[in-house]
């Protein structure tokens, strides 16, 4: 039976345009989705945008328009975002929809089913910034003494009416999911967070408000709007037709990965599972929250003026260039900082110099000395055999590090073996056998051949656009692309095309 593989990026918040944070989990997961696509999987790819809540509705009133076409803009900006940086995502959800309005307020009603909802007051501090309650015991002190959220957003007194969902009745089973499941929820700085959280003590939910109307309205009490929180998380559900179980669509649940932000882990890993528990719905099988980006040593604001939005970067270099760099600069989970430098380091050493160069040279080689024809394989050396030993672990290699969400190293698994086929290729001297041994030359350069074909094969969910123009220099047909087909060599005799240099080097403009 076909694995199935249903990977989701957070829905997006429109009360701003796309930045490169947004870029990078939706990368991390783009590449999620083509490796198990590549590796024969059933994969089905969600991402898209939450447009309810009353921070979009100020938004909308600042700008002058009504919520529905501010929405309408920004999610068109999203997508235009997530297609630039060439996410191959299978749909694309707008909370704004019929039919995911119909499905949260199906879940809502599950929920309330099984007792876990009740009406009440709601009395205490609101972050309107991250749409969320907090504590007492939870704010901190501003420079002038205000209060503020953990976040650093500023907090005001709410009262007023309010359903509330039972979370305190689930801290014991949310406990107990962590511990029973260590791999639920990543990296372990977030999982150590949310499990201290929990065992702190789990307050009721406000999940309801009266004091704007910009929401998904609550089933059978259209005074309250749903908290945007509960209508966001149920798109997961609503974009495989939830509540309808004839959906074909429902198959792929539970979620094999809900990508996100560490700034809303705590809504996917103790809110999410909660609901999900209240409407006897199976569990996600794992949570993974990616860390931030600085730019340039500073954090990203718009009163600094440095958000960088990832088109931009894209306009400059290329994308896979830009691909590249947020997936390797620092390991997935941690922080990380953005700095042209460090880019252009990252592209000229290891995309341009180590792989670039490689091709290169074994290309041109075959071109100069074989006609451009793939050579035929000959009798391997044990060099040449262990090269081609290392190039062969490397699937299995890749889907151990991507199964635990370690993209960097899974990107340093390919960089150890391109890095070891650098040192063969230059001890082995292919230019130099051409005088002295004309068939053990050839059998290096076929050697080379194979191996950049399992690197470029491998590197495709990373970077697909400049793998393709890779894969199509080593004759590699559309057909021999997946991961199973490494396993039959390439037929001797294929005609290559003439060999082009694939990554451009970059530096900055010398000073006038």
């Amino acid at each position: 039976m076909t694995r199935r593989f249903y990977v989701t990026t957070p829905i997006y918040y429109v009360n701003g345009a796309p930045h490169i944070g947004h870029a990078y989990t939706s990368i991390a997961a783009d590449v999620m989705a083509r490796f198990h696509r590549l590796s024969g999987h059933d994969v089905f790819f969600l991402t898209g945008t939450d447009e309810h809540g009353q921070k979009v509705e100020q938004a909308a009133q600042n700008a002058g328009v009504e919520p529905k076409a501010f929405a309408d803009k920004v999610a068109a900006d999203f997508r235009n975002m997530a297609d630039a940086m060439d996410i191959s995502y299978d749909a694309f959800i707008r909370t704004t929809e019929p039919h995911h309005i119909a499905s949260a307020q199906a879940l809502w009603k599950k929920v309330a089913e099984n007792d876990a909802i009740y009406l009440g007051a709601y009395e205490g501090w609101y972050a309107l910034r991250d749409e969320c309650f907090y504590g007492e015991d939870e704010l901190i002190a501003g420079p002038d003494g205000q209060k503020l959220a953990p976040t650093g957003a500023p907090v005001e007194w709410v009262k007023e009416p309010s359903y509330f969902f039972r979370l305190s009745a689930f801290q014991d089973r949310l406990l107990e999911l962590y511990e029973q499941n260590p791999d639920f929820l990543g990296p372990h700085g977030a999982r150590n967070e949310i499990i201290s959280f929990v065992k702190q003590g789990l307050r009721d939910l406000s999940i309801s408000r009266t004091s704007f109307r910009w929401g998904i309205p609550v089933p059978g009490d259209e005074q309250h709007v749903m908290y945007v929180w509960f209508d966001a998380l149920a798109n997961y559900l609503s974009a495989l037709g939830y509540p309808d179980a004839s959906s074909p669509r429902m198959a792929y649940w539970p979620a094999s990965l809900h990508l996100v932000g560490k700034d809303i882990a705590r809504f996917h890993a103790v809110y999410w599972p909660a609901f999900l528990m209240a409407a006897g719905i199976e569990l996600p099988r794992k949570v993974f929250a990616n860390g931030w980006w600085t730019i340039e040593g500073q954090k990203m604001s718009k009163s600094l003026g440095n958000v960088v939005d990832p088109r931009d970067l894209v306009q400059e270099f290329s994308l896979d260039t830009v691909r590249f760099f947020l997936l390797r600069e620092v390991p997935f989970g941690g922080d990380s900082d953005l700095s042209r430098k460090a880019l252009m380091t990252r592209n000229n050493v290891e995309l341009a110099n180590d792989l670039g160069n490689l091709a290169q040279r074994t290309l041109s080689l075959v071109a100069r000395n074989c006609g451009g024809i793939v050579p035929e394989q000959g009798a391997r050396t044990e060099e040449d055999a262990k090269l081609l030993g290392q190039v062969s672990l490397l699937p299995d290699l890749l889907a151990l590090q991507l199964d635990r969400c370690a993209l960097t190293d899974a990107l340093e698994e390919v960089w150890k073996v391109i890095r070891a086929c650098n040192a063969y290729i230059d001890h082995q001297a292919p230019w130099a056998l051409r005088k002295t041994d004309p068939d053990r030359m050839a059998d290096v350069l076929r050697v080379l051949l194979d191996a950049l074909r399992g690197i470029a094969t491998l590197l495709q969910p990373f970077m697909p656009r400049s793998m393709a123009q890779m894969l199509d220099q080593l004759g590699v047909t559309e057909g021999e692309r997946v991961f199973a087909a490494l396993s039959q060599p390439l037929p001797a005799g294929r005609q290559l095309p003439a060999p082009q240099g694939i990554f451009p080097r970059y530096a900055d403009p010398e000073p006038v």
